[in-house]
């Protein structure tokens, strides 16, 4: 199975790098509300699901532009062809596909590939987590005041703008600093192989966020919800670090999001 997620990786990656810089403006559609899309995201996760199809023709599939497909009840891939649509689209080197594997409620397995750079990130429950096929693990930092952090703006969900902002400050005062990547799959790989130390977003699907959990889980980290639960895979509020600022970073963030947490209750 982990080969073939690979597969499919290093194959959907060479059509990204293919038409990269490439796609005039009349091939880019808009989903909805600033969330973009072309054909090269269409025909990358097309090839993903032929080669998964092809290997486990049983299996079901989620996929961010098809959607559900198949009638496994054990087995569920959950694909991201290209996820950093709009750095893709604006020329920007910094996407990547994300493909993971799902066994019944359980996230056995995950590969990101950023083709750019050529860097494949993978892991397996219970077999640790790689880089190009050296082991990878998470950093040491120990406090929020020493640690590098990642996150996402809302752009799809502009209503939580001014919770997040002010959530955004506190943790950027406590911080030595944020990044903002544009592609969540890249801020949680990069996590897994410590380049960051704590990661956290809103509004993201399970698309964005399977393979990722998978492979910081395995390189030593931990991925939760904003309280500390498991429900961030369908419910849009996710929180990873290495796991050594895990209990701090996640105190900031729910003084700011105490009033949401009854409505996702």
């Amino acid at each position: 199975m982990i080969q073939i997620a690979k597969k499919a990786a290093y194959a959907a990656g060479e059509i990204l790098r293919e038409h990269f810089r490439k796609i005039p403006d009349t091939a880019i559609r808009e989903k909805t509300k600033n969330d973009f899309l072309s054909f090269v995201d269409e025909e990358a996760e097309k090839k993903i699901i032929s080669i998964i199809h092809k290997a486990f023709p049983g299996h079901s599939i989620l996929a961010e532009e098809s959607g559900n497909s198949g009638a496994s009840d054990e087995f569920l891939w959950i694909i991201d062809p290209l996820d950093g649509t709009k750095n893709y689209l604006s020329g920007i080197p910094v996407f990547a596909v994300s493909i993971a594997l799902q066994h019944k409620d359980d996230l056995i397995l995950g590969v990101i590939y950023d083709p750019m750079r050529d860097e494949l990130f993978s892991a397996q429950k219970g077999r640790g987590a790689f880089l190009n096929g050296k082991k990878i693990e998470v950093s040491k930092k120990k406090t929020l005041g020493q640690s590098l952090l990642a996150t996402g703006f809302p752009f799809k969900a502009k209503h939580f703008l001014t919770v997040y902002l002010s959530t955004f400050r506190n943790i950027f005062e406590r911080s030595i600093g944020m990044r903002r990547m544009g592609a969540a799959a890249v801020d949680m790989a990069y996590l897994a192989a410590g380049r960051f130390d704590g990661f956290w977003e809103l509004g993201l699907s399970p698309w964005d966020v399977a393979a990722g959990t998978v492979l910081i889980r395995e390189a030593g980290g931990q991925v939760s919800d904003f309280w500390g639960g498991n429900r961030f895979l369908w419910d849009h509020y996710l929180l990873a670090s290495n796991g050594l600022i895990h209990a701090e970073l996640s105190a900031v963030i729910r003084k700011h999001f105490l009033s949401f947490k009854a409505v996702y209750e």
